[in-house]
């Protein structure tokens, strides 16, 4: 199911999201929000996070744009209990490179994220990872 409404920024930056998709996303007061912005294309995502936030990092990964690149990097976060909340990705240079950005909570996994930065960049489809924690504000 697709929901779309047109919404109004208030003046401190502020959005509203309406009941109906609140609902339907199992948005509640308190839940944390993952944004990822794309400054080239104008636009935001915004994915809820069910998890306290103290283990959700960003994996930020270049990889060769071939079949069969971005399953082996989802593979590999499987592997290691990584549970992908969000993703974005895109061509940087059609067939050659592209671009992931994976929000990724690690609660329940028994590796460390150096452990899993360092397995990603073994495979030969990863160009470059850069990890950072999030950090909530609230």
């Amino acid at each position: 199911m697709r929901l779309s409404e047109i919404i109004k920024v208030d003046p401190k930056g502020r959005i509203t999201i309406p009941q109906a998709m609140r609902e339907t996303l199992e948005i509640r007061p308190g839940m944390l929000m993952v944004l990822i912005a794309d400054a080239d294309k104008r636009e935001i995502i915004m994915s809820p996070v069910m998890s306290s936030g103290e283990s959700i990092y960003e994996f930020d990964v270049i990889l060769t744009d071939k079949p069969g690149s971005l399953a082996a990097v989802t593979s590999i976060f499987a592997k290691h209990k990584g549970d992908i909340v969000a993703s974005k990705c895109a061509s940087i240079t059609r067939g050659e490179e592209a671009n992931c950005i994976f929000v990724v909570d690690m609660s329940i996994s028994p590796s460390s994220t150096e452990d899993l930065r360092r397995e990603l960049e073994s495979l030969n489809s990863v160009i470059q990872v850069k990890v950072r924690k999030f950090e909530s504000r609230y």
